[in-house]
């Protein structure tokens, strides 16, 4: 299954072309039809807002039908709009359509006296769709359908983009995971080295005593030396941090292999690898330590920027 990002962008135009083959009487304009753009960016859930001509208002549950059916996140706008009303010439009214639509009129006006009767505008308006609304919305109803199709393409093209700059950054936080792993006995053999070095120096302090004491004293000395290399070691031992980093970045890898919506699920997966980020910069005493903290939290965040935008 593909990811899928949740920026994108698509547009489609659908004329009427032969809408009045079939009632020649009603011909429609030459170069009429619908423009239907779809453009998305990324949201915490599905935002939808619709910008329509007056004369589609109708339009806006089905619409907002087809984008919930393809979409589950992201802040979606459709816009629609007729290629009439861009046109600076007006299609000459035809005698048939005059005609009908006095009838209309008539019928209107006859059933509800107090209807006020048809401007010059809203006569030539109905003109312009050559009276044929319905087949207005039909068109408007197909180019959306090939919009929408469009964004989910180009957000599973996003999509993929995203995966290839996230497998990246894994690898790359693999690779400072395996260059922390050996710096930590290595930190603390030196540290346990100047334990005993500073001992030393102050058993050149310690006067020495009757009966052997000062060799005693040097064997409790070294032996709380040792000690304190031993609890030095503890508190500075980040294998645990390292292996749940680890198991982290499977899980991402995982999820970024099976696709789907799984957007959420990395924004947690990515608060948890900061944590550990964290945590292992908290514990680091060596400034190798703290340089690849510093380094994991900058391609950490890099991270969280990407996955921002995953449906």
């Amino acid at each position: 299954m593909a990811v899928y990002s949740m920026t994108g962008f698509a547009l489609a135009t659908h004329t009427l072309g032969n809408a009045a083959e079939d009632m020649p009487s009603r011909p429609a304009a030459s170069g009429s039809g619908v423009t239907v753009e779809a453009r998305s960016v990324n949201s915490r859930f599905l935002d939808l807002s619709f910008r329509l001509p007056d004369e589609m208002r109708g339009l806006e549950p089905a619409l907002r039908e087809l984008v919930g059916a393809s979409f589950r996140r992201g802040k979606i706008e459709v816009r629609v709009a007729s290629q009439r009303e861009s046109d600076s010439a007006w299609p000459q009214p035809q005698p048939d359509q005059l005609n009908r639509l006095s009838r209309l009129e008539s019928t209107v006006t006859g059933w509800l006296p107090q209807a006020r009767v048809l401007s010059v505008n809203e006569a030539l308006q109905w003109c312009r769709l050559g009276g044929s609304a319905e087949r207005l919305d039909e068109t408007a109803l197909a180019a959306a359908r090939e919009a929408i199709a469009g964004l989910r393409e180009a957000r599973e093209r996003e999509g993929a983009r995203l995966v290839a700059i996230l497998t990246e950054r894994i690898g790359h936080l693999r690779e400072l995971a395996i260059q922390a792993a050996p710096l930590v006995p290595a930190v603390v053999k030196r540290q346990q080295q100047r334990f005993l070095e500073r001992w030393q120096e102050a058993l050149q302090n310690v006067p020495a005593s009757a009966g052997g004491g000062a060799s005693i004293s040097a064997d409790a000395l070294r032996d709380r030396a040792l000690n304190e290399a031993a609890a030095y070691a503890l508190r500075i031992d980040v294998a645990e941090e390292l292996a749940r980093l680890s198991a982290h970045l499977d899980e991402i890898a995982r999820l970024l292999g099976a696709g789907g919506e799984l957007g959420k699920r990395l924004d947690f997966l990515i608060q948890e690898l900061h944590r550990e980020a964290n945590t292992l910069g908290s514990k680091s005493s060596a400034l190798e330590l703290t340089n690849i903290s510093v380094e994991m939290k900058v391609a950490i965040e890099q991270m969280r920027e990407q996955v921002q935008n995953i449906e």
